[in-house]
């Protein structure tokens, strides 16, 4: 029985990737698309206040001044629509069927495992430097997260990151993993915003 829960469990991530890399690079491509249209109207005039400034904690222009919000001079929004419109290229082209090179997928985990690596920076310098959680911002971590893993699990079932014996563990414990995950997130902005949060009480 465990071993059948295993695998049902494994193929239903399997099955879904396809969907879940175009759902999150559509939520991903529209969040970076609004986040370049607010930072270039910020930049046109420092006194615009983009729409998603919702409260002193869920702000976006708090953010959006600071340098972590640019990579080598570039703003993080631009890697963003390259990097969103990549992946909802990569979702149609699997669901067409294709079957493709494991080197292609390796190429997609040392991608999502930048993101992920890049998404937590972020989340870090957001809570703990800034004060301050843009809301698009968030939309693409949450993705990020969702994305990294399901490719993870993908590639490890397959094994095209070697032992398949932890894409097997992973895959039983997938929803779990995920969940908890979540959880550290929102438990994490919980904690550190509580001063505001209990205002709105």
């Amino acid at each position: 029985m465990a071993h059948t829960a295993k695998t049902k469990t494994g193929l239903t991530w399997q099955r879904s990737l396809p969907y879940i890399l175009l759902v999150g690079g559509l939520i991903g491509l529209c969040a970076s698309f609004a986040l370049t249209y607010d930072k270039i109207h910020v930049l046109e005039n420092p006194a615009y206040q983009p729409g998603c400034n919702i409260n002193p904690v869920l702000s976006c222009g708090s953010v959006m001044k600071t340098q972590q919000a640019s990579l080598l001079g570039v703003p993080n929004t631009v890697f963003g629509l390259m990097a969103f419109s990549m992946l909802i290229m990569l979702s149609l082209i699997l669901l067409s069927g294709a079957v493709l090179q494991r080197w292609l997928w390796r190429a997609a985990q040392a991608a999502a495992s930048a993101g992920v690596l890049f998404m937590h920076y972020l989340f870090f310098e957001a809570v703990f430097r800034i004060h301050a959680i843009c809301p698009w911002c968030f939309a693409v971590w949450m993705v990020t997260i969702i994305i990294f893993f399901s490719v993870t699990v993908y590639n490890l079932r397959e094994g095209n990151l070697g032992s398949s014996r932890i894409g097997n563990f992973v895959s039983r414990y997938s929803n779990d993993i995920i969940v908890l995950w979540y959880i550290g997130i929102f438990l994490t902005l919980l904690t550190k915003f509580w001063y505001y949060w209990k205002t709105l009480l």
